[in-house]
């Protein structure tokens, strides 16, 4: 037991990274940040398993020696414990009066004959010894001790298991998108060790619109976000539905579920190169910077001639400016958007085989021709204006303002075994802690002379008061 107390006080201290670091399992693109910003500290993390915490080699050595340590504990006990339940009580003690609690009253072997069935009738296991009666009752609190370390065990093989066969996946859909359930389609997914591909079961999703609801009412909260509702198609393959995904209600999917995690605005925008060609068009996901929802977002366009451009464009739902010449949104809903774009022109850096982060643009050899440090103002369109890009790059165009979900699609199958474990520990737990211990002793010590005495395994604050009764509804017994 004290092996199990420091194993487990162990893996609570090494589960502590786990929530320092980013998890591959649960924040992928936090582990790539962590990469862009810290690359040499990411590396040295990674080699030490500090973004796989949960599934290291060091953190899994310590849950199986929990586990090993835990059924060390447990089945000798338990043998014990069953060994126990069939013998008989105890032998009544020589010299009762050495009890905690004892009286002696006038009787007779009558008493004995009432003691026994209001003994029996409060739940207490007898033997008949002679001139005496032992008997007692608890051994639920014993039973309720080994129970819950059952189930303790029993939720490190639901984690275990869970945790094999598990998956999460996260896409990003914006309005009018559709998202189908593959490998190809998420943005990034965390499988578990024994996860297998058969595993995804067909379904597609179609986010039809997406609604948040601001906090009208009161004044001190107003533009505070009191719902999020992701309106969306689902095809089950058998059943075509209409639901709604909320944050904290999940959309039952077949084989997984799917929750709400983030939103935003995906404003569509048109790129025309020099040319006058479209090296690019459609929406593009903006990250929300502040509760306002100002949002930042990266456009690329590779194919755009006569040089490759870059845009890190601003989005302001409802657009301020200060006087410093910034701007800023004073409220999270679109009511005056705009859009604010500082331009780029140079190498992308998208044929160096090296990876991109797709929210982030690097300029190192690129050179600014439209920016507030630039040789030329920021751009800036409100929804249907366009743009001449300077030096004859290009233009261009605001065409409209879409919004996007944030998608989590995960599955554990150990998820459900995982609660009805912690549940059964949580009564198991109580019943050890409330079910008293107690033995209780009748003695004919002569003809006309009767001895009680009562022993609890622990303090035990109404053994006076259980004895009392006892005595009092034997001695109501023996008079009938």
């Amino acid at each position: 037991m004290r092996n199990a107390l420091i194993l487990l006080l162990l893996l609570a201290v090494a589960a502590v990274p786990g929530s320092v670091y980013p998890q591959r399992s649960a924040d992928p693109n936090g582990v790539k940040v962590f990469y862009d910003n810290e690359p040499e500290l990411a590396a040295v993390l990674d080699q030490l398993q500090l973004f796989d915490v949960y599934t290291s080699v060091w953190f899994s050595a310590i849950y199986i020696l929990l586990f090993v340590s835990l059924a060390g504990c447990v089945l000798p006990r338990t043998k014990i414990h069953f060994a126990a339940l069939r013998a008989r009580p105890v032998l009544t003690p020589k010299n009762l009066k050495r009890m905690p609690e004892y009286l002696s009253e006038a009787g007779d072997s009558s008493v004995l004959e009432s003691a026994m069935v209001v003994l029996k009738k409060r739940g207490f296991r007898i033997d008949r010894q002679q001139d005496s009666i032992s008997a007692e009752k608890g051994y639920a609190k014993e039973t309720g001790n080994l129970v819950f370390h059952y189930s303790l065990v029993g939720v490190l093989l639901a984690v275990g298991f869970g945790g094999g066969f598990s998956f999460s996946g996260q896409r990003v859909l914006v309005e009018g998108d559709t998202f189908v359930n593959n490998l190809a389609s998420y943005d990034s997914f965390s499988p578990g060790a024994l996860f297998d591909e058969g595993q995804l079961e067909p379904f597609s999703l179609t986010l039809d619109e997406f609604d948040v609801v601001y906090d009208l009412a009161n004044r001190a909260n107003i533009g505070q976000p009191i719902d999020f509702i992701a309106s969306v198609s689902a095809d089950f393959g058998q059943t075509q539905t209409a639901s709604a995904i909320r944050v904290n209600y999940p959309l039952a999917a077949p084989g997984a579920n799917v929750y709400l995690t983030g939103n935003g605005f995906a404003p569509v925008v048109t790129v025309f190169d020099g040319d006058g060609n479209i090296s690019y068009q459609g929406p593009i996901v903006f990250l929300p910077q502040d509760s306002n929802m100002t949002s930042l977002g990266v456009i690329k366009a590779p194919d755009a001639l006569p040089e490759q451009l870059g845009i890190i464009a601003f989005f302001y739902p409802t657009a301020e400016k200060l006087t410093t010449g910034a701007y800023t949104s004073i409220y999270p809903d679109p009511i005056a958007p705009l859009l604010t774009m500082n331009v780029y022109t140079g190498n992308l850096g998208l044929d160096s085989g090296i990876p991109r982060n797709a929210y982030a643009l690097d300029t190192t050899n690129m050179k600014m021709i439209a920016g507030r440090d630039g040789p030329v103002s920021a751009i800036e369109l409100q929804v249907g204006q366009s743009a001449d890009l300077p030096d004859g790059m290009g233009s261009v165009r605001f065409d409209g303002l879409l919004r996007f979900a944030s998608l989590d699609v995960a599955h554990n199958p150990g998820g459900i075994w995982v609660l009805l474990f912690a549940a059964l520990s949580l009564v198991s737990l109580t019943m050890s802690l409330m079910v008293p211990r107690r033995r209780v002793w009748v003695r004919l010590i002569s003809s006309d002379r009767i001895e009680f005495a009562a022993l609890s395994r622990r303090d035990d604050p109404n053994l006076p008061q259980m004895l009392e009764e006892i005595v009092r509804e034997i001695r109501s017994g023996s008079k009938k």
